[in-house]
């Protein structure tokens, strides 16, 4: 019979892909998750783990069992749920959440579920999609909020459930003094844009190209409110959903850009948690919120 520790630590492997942030992530010593991955593969009988220079990677067997091993952490997951739902009392929901969904949605779900749900208790870290849905699938959260654009849908992953929460158009922001009416006019014009390597990014830059030209990204930041004071300040043009504006900007304009483009906020749980009541009312408190805002940036 295999530990249950022990799946887990592979599980965490084949989603962190190094013994040391496994260990990081658990707290846990690298020589300690070494030592119980070599009793899973003992207990396995087959080889689950390979030299990769001066690493390790998964075998194929080893790939096969971390499968298994997320299903039975999911029948595990999904027990322990069931147990809490029959005892009375407070419940924790952890969601990650990207910057704009943290501004614009959460605090107003809180409000909503401190009257319709007062003994969910939620706690909330900001944090960006690529890494939160990494982090959901390692159970450290119960519920991620994130985005994707259009033409870019992200990664699935197994034992994951994704419900759409709703849509955000996507908008140009330029300056007020700005003559520009449309994409096409900003060929010359310092953009600011999120990192390399993030899926807006990617998204933002192809939007330029299907324009004619190849943006001239001067600034990189994560956090829009920057974006926004760089375009307001006359330094910068950048491209920003409409949940960004939660107060009023007259030093910024909007442009709509072709086709009048919107990003997809969705709340991804893990499927062992399908049954959480109190995941499924803060999901639905998100989505209510998000469907009664009204942008004030426009």
């Amino acid at each position: 019979m295999f530990e249950l520790r022990r799946l887990r630590l592979l599980a965490e492997l084949a989603q962190r892909g190094t013994i040391a942030d496994v260990a990081a992530r658990l707290s846990y010593s690298p020589s300690t998750v070494s030592q119980q991955l070599s009793v899973l593969e003992r207990e396995a009988g087959v080889p689950l783990l390979e030299p990769d220079g001066r690493r390790v990677r998964l075998t194929p067997h080893g790939r096969l069992l971390a499968e298994h091993a997320v299903r039975v952490l999911e029948l595990d997951e999904a027990a322990r749920e069931a147990l809490r739902s029959a005892q009375s009392g407070q419940v924790t929901v952890r969601i990650a959440a990207m910057a704009t969904a943290a501004e614009a949605l959460v605090p107003r779900a809180l409000v909503e579920l401190a009257a319709s749900a007062p003994d969910i208790r939620v706690e909330m870290r900001e944090m960006s999609p690529e890494e939160a849905l990494v982090e959901l699938a390692a159970r450290s959260y119960d519920l991620v909020v994130a985005e994707q654009y259009p033409g870019h849908t992200r990664e699935l992953h197994l034992g994951i459930d994704r419900t759409l929460l709703g849509s955000d158009p996507v908008r140009l922001a330029v300056p007020a003094a700005s003559t520009a009416t449309s994409i096409a006019g900003l060929a010359d014009a310092a953009w600011i844009m999120e990192p390399a390597g993030t899926a807006v990014r990617q998204w933002a830059v192809q939007q330029c190209r299907q324009a004619g030209f190849e943006p001239d990204v001067r600034f990189e930041a994560t956090d829009l409110g920057v974006h926004i004071r760089m375009v307001a300040s006359g330094q910068a043009v950048a491209i920003l959903p409409d949940l960004v504006w939660t107060g009023e900007w007259p030093e910024v304009r909007s442009i709509d850009l072709p086709g009048s483009p919107v990003r997809e906020l969705f709340a991804a749980t893990r499927t062992a948690s399908r049954g959480s009541e109190p995941i499924g009312r803060v999901r639905a408190a998100l989505a209510d919120v998000l469907a009664d805002r009204r942008p004030t940036g426009e």
